[in-house]
């Protein structure tokens, strides 16, 4: 048992924080070696199981990621994107794979998680499941077919605390619907409609956030012309899809060179 991957769960005691604890501690395949939290959570210093209200695993919770991810081989990071750029500096410094579900990046955000990739190897995804990367690929087939009298428009749906809007999700699938049609989705995205907003422009790609109650995560896409739609759809019922991908993206990063790879490199869905 000693010579499994040991991980690092940052953001320990938020959703994905406490499914990515339950999903390690039951593989046997890795073991969890520390879990992070800001500076001042009331977890800082506890054991983490305990503060999960279970049975202790031996895992203290810490805010020091410098000491933490110096054990690691990887990090599981669904957080914010202050905190997830910090922790891709001393990922890189260490060597070990970082793992990134957080979403809502700036630029410059983006920028130094490139530069981090030089030296550490960066699995970054908008989803980790497996059902979602596979709509993703269809959705380019789809959109690849169809031409822009097919209006395409992205529909997600999450639970009320969720801070970005759209989804890192629902980009991806933008992304993949402008990839398919060869345009830029910088150029086509429709991200708000608010009041007299004119008639739809042709070939955008419209995106649509609902938010509330405890909505795991819902995406459709819908393509619609006159007489017909087709919607291609993606229900999360359970956070285990992301914690489980996000454990095997972990696994497959060990003794990869550094750079940046996602979810269809995981999977062996990447296209030539």
């Amino acid at each position: 048992m000693t010579d499994l991957p040991g991980i690092v769960v940052t953001g320990a005691s938020g959703r994905m924080g406490r499914m990515l604890t339950e999903i390690v501690t039951a593989s046997d395949r890795a073991k969890l070696v520390g879990a992070l939290e800001r500076p001042g959570h009331a977890w800082i210093g506890r054991d983490l199981g305990e503060a999960m209200g279970g049975a202790a695993n031996g895992v203290t919770v810490s805010d020091d990621p410098l000491d933490t991810i110096s054990r690691a081989h990887a990090i599981l990071d669904f957080t914010a994107p202050a905190a997830t750029v910090d922790f891709a500096a001393l990922a890189a410094q260490a060597r070990c794979v970082h793992v990134i579900g957080t979403t809502g990046f700036a630029d410059d955000d983006l920028a130094k998680l490139d530069a981090a990739a030089r030296h550490a190897t960066i699995i970054r995804a908008g989803n980790m499941s497996l059902g979602v990367n596979l709509l993703v690929q269809l959705t380019k087939k789809v959109a690849a077919a169809l031409d822009d009298d097919y209006d395409i428009e992205v529909i997600e749906a999450h639970h009320n605390q969720k801070v970005d809007a759209p989804s890192g999700t629902a980009l991806m699938l933008g992304q993949a619907a402008a990839d398919g049609r060869g345009v830029s989705l910088d150029q086509a995205a429709d991200r708000g409609r608010d009041g007299i907003t004119g008639a739809r422009t042709k070939g955008d790609i419209g995106f649509s956030a609902i938010r509330g109650g405890d909505i795991v995560g819902e995406h459709d896409v819908m393509f619609a012309a006159a007489g017909e739609r087709i919607i291609l759809r993606h229900v999360a019922s359970d956070r285990a899809v992301f914690a489980r991908g996000a454990l095997k993206a972990a696994l497959w990063g060990q003794g990869r060179k550094p750079g940046q790879y996602d979810m269809l490199d995981v999977l062996g869905l990447k296209e030539d």
